[in-house]
């Protein structure tokens, strides 16, 4: 039987993909506030502004809102040197979100189009996913993963511990090829 290289699972938003800074920027713009990511500092968007639930929801049906998110510092590169010793999948819940396939398809092809196109994972449940290790800034798609949960920081998960954490990309590489 042959030696398989070890896989990571790679969240996309807030780990890859920087949403969270357009989030707000709309936000921002459409309801002329200033909130900053330190406000978002344990707590989400929807939750500081609960009567706009609704309103904050409805920016993610847009087709279009996940086309044009930053990437997020030293992911491209780090992931880059990633796949030459691990096996490496891009594992996006986009089923809780279907209006954004295309535009996450577009965006992972732009951005990371040196990653297979067929380790990009389109899901609902990461349970599924068989891979040795997730990066993630969801502790809830940590239930059932067989393997190694790291917990990517992002603001909403500030407060959590009992996870192996990464604060950026930098430590990411440290933690897998150092």
């Amino acid at each position: 039987m042959k030696d398989r290289k070890q896989r990571i699972a790679i969240d996309m938003d807030e780990v890859v993909a920087d949403f969270n800074s357009k989030h707000l920027r709309v936000f921002n713009h459409d309801y002329n506030e200033n909130l900053t990511l330190n406000d978002l500092m344990g707590t989400r968007l929807r939750v500081l502004r609960p009567h706009l639930q609704n309103e904050i929801f409805a920016y993610l049906d847009d087709p279009a809102f996940f086309r044009d998110l930053d990437v997020m510092k030293d992911s491209q590169q780090v992931i880059k040197e990633l796949s030459e010793q691990y096996e490496v999948f891009i594992t996006t819940a986009a089923m809780e979100v279907p209006a954004s396939f295309t535009a996450k398809y577009e965006w992972l092809k732009e951005h990371f189009g040196f990653i297979n196109e067929m380790n990009f994972v389109f899901c609902g449940d990461k349970s599924i996913i068989r891979a040795d290790y997730l990066i993630d800034d969801n502790t809830r798609h940590f239930q059932g993963f067989a393997g190694q949960g790291i917990l990517f920081t992002s603001p909403h998960n500030i407060n959590e511990s009992g996870y192996v954490r990464v604060n950026n990309w930098l430590e990411v590489r440290n933690y897998f090829l150092s």
